[in-house]
Formats: structure tokens, C-alpha cells, sequence
């Protein structure tokens, strides 16, 4: 992530010992030993929006409320910290008004959320469990856990398998960051007034975010000449067809540095060719949806939906139903497609979209004098916006069974060339341990896996890593 350009905690160290705890990872009551390990985390401050709920007064509702409830002291002391040590601009301009520089402080942690979230969106990027406790005062991802990187573009990818709601999925992260800034909001009354705050919520994050969202795809596009109305809907459009043709995110934008307008219509064809080979096959389309239900279990929820609404809300959502319903329609249709069929489909969609960007580029051509200059530079943006190499799962899957295995050589390798997500790494030489510093017993294990790890980092995941869950 820090590598990406993107705000972050950092990791200082990984250590990892002989002893065990009992882990049960996937939650399903198969609980295994794992090595017990500590990871150093860096940040200038671990203070997060949760830490000012711990003065939350008992609910309406529930009666819980905050260990420190009407401990006001505290949370003033604890604010002018925060402003005073990490918003020292602030706290100079205002010294004399409290209110004006709470809200100022308020204003500016809502406008780098809101920048963050947007530089998520546009790497596909998912944190995974988006709480006021994982959510970081000064504006940085913050809180690694069932993360992970969107491979195939799906808007509601959800990346932690125990988030069977959806409520942290990759299309809600803008939303429910938002959502978290309100109960910040309300965690920080009276030292600001919740009409203040509110007013600057509704005023400051839709519009940071969009702009900000907006300014970093045109550099994807390598739109870097003119700010075109047209422009949010040319992303509209790029991402919808990456949607129907089930286009990998990452890849998809780093080849289109390698379109150009006056393209010749043979290479366009190759063009064509390559940017559909980054889409899913009609085995992968069979994975993705394959029916999650037993056709009984499904067919009792839906009675039950229609006769007891009550106890259906305690054990099913109508939008979980629905979506097994579009599984069973979609992998169904699916059973009928041939590999020519999709093929001959997803070149028709992205024809229609390349004809727009090709529209847009030549505006921006005709707005210069020199378009070789231009050319250069519109690739040289997107060549360090669109990373090449993202921690995709299958990746680290990889990493983990060696290093569960006692050899670290391929953890090494991949940290080695996520420090360079933009660059080819052509040349790029593994790091070989030294036998004697891992034990010779890895060679075995390695072997076991040589099929796996001989995929370029940069490939579109393949299909065993469908199986891979993150919790």
C-alpha cells in the first residue's frame, strides 16, 4: 500500500517462533496449530475514530454505553491532543476558538477519508472490516486484516468470507466510511456541536471524494490534458463492461497505456485479443456462479419469505436470496455458452468502449501542439498509476504454504516486488535462501508447490485460488 501511494501504516518487522496457538481460521469448527508471530505495526498514531466512543452515553435501545460515559475531561484532554500533535496548523489558527477548531479539525479528517477511500476504490482494494474502530484519526489505512485486492471487477466483491451481509463490500467502502465519520461525529459532542459537523459531512465528503476519485482515474486513463464533464461517464461505461465482460481490474488498466488512437487495424486486433484475455473463461464464470444453497434449503426460504417475514429476518436477507436466485439463473445460462460464444461477446463490448476512449484521447490530442510529447507523457502517467503487481491472494497463498513449510524465499520475493508495483520486473531475480538459515526440509515442500508458483506475478488468478477464503 505504501508503495501504491496510498496513506498507511507500516509493518517494521514479522516475527515468527516454534510455539503454537490453536487458530480456528475459516470458523467452521476445524481448529488448527499455527505458529504464534508478531508483526511490528509503525504509524505516528494508533488513535482511531472508535477511541472516541469510549465516552458514548448508554443507548435507548440496548443500554450499553462506554467504559469512560461522562468522563468529558477525558475526551477534551484527548482532542487537544490529537488536534494539538497531528493538526498543528489547526490548533495555530484557532487557538482562540475552540469550536472553530474542532470543526476545522473535523472538516480536514472528513476530507482525508474521503481522499483515501476514493485512492481504494481506484486500486480495487478492500479492507474487509470498515468499523469506527479500524478507521485511523489522521486519515490512514490502518488495521490489516481479511483484506484483500479485487482481481475480477465485481462492484459488490466482498473480500472477508465471514461478512455474509455484504456490508464491507468494495461498492459500500465510500458509504460506510461516511458512515463512520457520522458516529465520529457524535462521539465528539459537546466539543463540537452535531449541526456543525453534520453540515460539514454533507457538504465536504460526497464532493472530495468524487473529485479526488475523478482526478486520479483520468490519470488511469491518461486523460491528462482536459477536465471533460464526459469523463465520470467514460469510467461509468469502462468499469460496467469490465463488469459484463468479468475483466481483471488491475490488468485491464495496465494494458490500456498500450492503446493508442491511430492504431492500425491489425495490431488493434492483437490489442483486442490481449485485453480479452484478461477476462474470465466460461469455467471461471462457472466458479464465480456456481449455486451457494441446497435447492430445499433455498426453496424453504423462499416460503418462509412469503409466510413468516418475521422469522425469515432472523435467518436469511431478502438480498442473499436474490442473489442465489441470479447464481442459479446466470450458471444456468452458462451451461449453453461455448468459449467462441463469450469470446465473440466480450470483443463486441470492449469495441464499443475503446471507440469512446478513442473519441476522448483525440480531444485531447486536438487541445496540443505536439502529440508525440503528449503521447509520452499520457503513457508515463498511467504507467505510475496502473500497477502492474498487487498482492493478489493466490500470491500470498503461495508464500504462506512455503513459509508454513519453513522457507521464507518466496515471502522475500514477493515483498521485493510489491516495493515496485508499477514496474516490469524483467530481470527480476528470486531470492534463494541460504540453506543453512531456513534448513534444507523446505526443498520438498517448495517441490509440492512448483506448479503453482511458476505463474507470473502479474496473471489474472487461476482457478484453484477460487477456492481461497479470507476470514
Amino acid at each position: 500500500m505504501f508503495h501504491l501511494g496510498i496513506p498507511t501504516t507500516r509493518a517494521g518487522t514479522c516475527v515468527t517462533s516454534d510455539s503454537k496457538v490453536v487458530r480456528d481460521i475459516f470458523y467452521d469448527g476445524n481448529p488448527k496449530n499455527e505458529r504464534c508471530t508478531v508483526v511490528l505495526r509503525i504509524a505516528s498514531t494508533f488513535i482511531r475514530f472508535g477511541s472516541f466512543e469510549i465516552f458514548k452515553p448508554p443507548d435507548e435501545y440496548t443500554g450499553r454505553k462506554g467504559p469512560s460515559v461522562n468522563r468529558n475531561d477525558i475526551r477534551i484532554q484527548m482532542l487537544d491532543y490529537v488536534i494539538s500533535t497531528f493538526y498543528p496548523e489547526i490548533q495555530e489558527a484557532y487557538s482562540d476558538n475552540t469550536i472553530q477548531r474542532n470543526a476545522a479539525f473535523f472538516k480536514e479528517i472528513t476530507k482525508r477519508t474521503a481522499r483515501l477511500v476514493a485512492e481504494w476504490q481506484c486500486v480495487g482494494f478492500c479492507h474487509g472490516v470498515l468499523n469506527t474502530d479500524n478507521m485511523s484519526i489522521v486519515g490512514l489505512t490502518i488495521d490489516y486484516g481479511p483484506f484483500g485486492f479485487m482481481d475480477r471487477y465485481d462492484p459488490e466483491h466482498v473480500c472477508n468470507g465471514s461478512d455474509n451481509t455484504g456490508r464491507y463490500a468494495y461498492n459500500k467502502q465510500p458509504e460506510i466510511c461516511k458512515w463512520n465519520l457520522g458516529k465520529l461525529a457524535e462521539a465528539l459532542v459537546p466539543e463540537l456541536p452535531l449541526e456543525i459537523s453534520q453540515l460539514i459531512l454533507e457538504e465536504e465528503y460526497d464532493a472530495e471524494f468524487e473529485k479526488h476519485y475523478l482526478q486520479k482515474m483520468r490519470k488511469k486513463l491518461g486523460l491528462i490534458q482536459l477536465e471533460l464533464e464526459e469523463d465520470s461517464k467514460l469510467v461509468s461505461e469502462l468499469l460496467e463492461t469490465m463488469h459484463l465482460t468479468a475483466g481483471d481490474f488491475t490488468n485491464i488498466f495496465y494494458l490500456l497505456s498500450s492503446f493508442s488512437v491511430d492504431i492500425d487495424p491489425s495490431k488493434f486486433e492483437d490489442f483486442l485479443e490481449e485485453l480479452t484475455s484478461q477476462c474470465a473463461s466460461v469455467e471461471e464464470l462457472k466458479v464465480v456462479f456456481k449455486p451457494q444453497m441446497d435447492p430445499r434449503q433455498l426453496s424453504m426460504m423462499l416460503m418462509l419469505a412469503q409466510s413468516n417475514p418475521q422469522l425469515f429476518a432472523l435467518i436469511g436477507t431478502k438480498a442473499n436470496i436474490n442473489k442465489e436466485l441470479e447464481r442459479i439463473e446466470e450458471f444456468s445460462k452458462l451451461q449453453q455458452l461455448t468459449a467462441d460464444d463469450l469470446l465473440s461477446r466480450n470483443k463486441r463490448h470492449w469495441k464499443e468502449w475503446l471507440e469512446k476512449y478513442r473519441v476522448r484521447l483525440q480531444k485531447e490530442i486536438e487541445s496540443i501542439g505536439n502529440s508525440d510529447a503528449w503521447n509520452t507523457e499520457r503513457v508515463k502517467v498511467m504507467n505510475s498509476n496502473n500497477p502492474k503487481y498487487i498482492l493478489r491472494n493466490y500470491i500470498a497463498q503461495n508464500a504462506i504454504e512455503a513459509a508454513e513449510n519453513g522457507d521464507f524465499s518466496e515471502v522475500r520475493n514477493v515483498l521485493k516486488l510489491l516495493e515496485h508495483p508499477f514496474q516490469e520486473a524483467e530481470g527480476f531475480q528470486e531470492v534463494k535462501e541460504d540453506a543453512e538459515e531456513e534448513g534444507a526440509t523446505a526443498t520438498a515442500a517448495v517441490s509440492s508447490q512448483e506448479t503453482r508458483s511458476r505463474q507470473p506475478y502479474c496473471s489474472k488468478p487461476p482457478l484453484w485460488a477460487s477456492e481461497l477464503c479470507v476470514t
